[in-house]
This record gives structure tokens, C-alpha cells and sequence, in this order.
């Protein structure tokens, strides 16, 4: 498979987005599995807002999708924009978030908010 070259300061918004621990490590953990908000409430301190404007960033860099299923949305990696191949490459180097998805999974949390 071809990789596609990335504009020069299309790559550098992508670096600098993900130059935040947060959002790389969300950006981790789709890489393993779709998340619906209410599990990035296990693995972050922080509020569902706070978390949300971090996926938006990630969503409006084109970096990640959302699938809306009733009033749930559940984000994933956005496999089909030209970034996928710099995002492969750049989580090559970082840790796998199994311990994060782990965490995700013994609490359950789609059992309490009903996605």
C-alpha cells in the first residue's frame, strides 16, 4: 500500500493536535476500538464536555468519524482520510492503550448511560 503525502502544514496541525496527551491517547484507543463518550469517562479525569471538544477537534482535523446510533454517538478512527497513514505511522511509536481499554471494559460504563 502507497503511503499519501500530507501536505506540509496540513502535517504540522495534525502533529500539533496530537502534541496533546489526551487526544493521542484517544487517538490510541480508536485505534484499537470504537468509544462512545461515556467511556472516555473511565480513562480521563475530566467532564463529558471537556472530552467531547477534544473528539470535535479530532472529528474537524478529519481524523476521526462519528456514527450516530438514536441519541448515542460512537467515534472511530476515520480510516479513509489521507491522514490515516501519518496516524498509523505516528502510533507505531506510542504505546498500545490496552490498559486504558481494559479499564473501559471492567467498568461498563454503556450499562449506566444506556448507549
Amino acid at each position: 500500500m502507497s503511503k499519501t503525502i500530507v501536505e506540509l502544514d496540513r502535517a504540522a496541525a495534525v502533529l500539533k493536535l496530537l502534541g496533546d496527551k489526551t487526544r493521542l491517547t484517544i487517538i490510541g484507543i480508536l485505534k484499537q476500538r470504537e468509544c462512545c463518550v461515556c467511556e472516555f469517562l473511565e480513562v480521563f479525569d475530566m467532564s463529558q464536555p471537556s472530552i467531547s471538544q477534544h473528539l470535535r477537534k479530532l472529528k474537524d482535523a478529519g481524523l476521526v468519524k462519528e456514527d450516530r446510533r438514536g441519541q448515542w454517538i460512537y467515534y472511530s478512527l476515520n480510516q479513509q482520510s489521507e491522514l490515516y497513514g501519518l496516524i498509523e505511522d505516528i502510533l507505531e511509536h506510542v504505546p498500545e492503550q490496552t490498559d486504558q481499554i481494559n479499564l473501559i471494559d471492567r467498568a461498563n460504563p454503556t450499562l449506566r448511560c444506556g448507549c
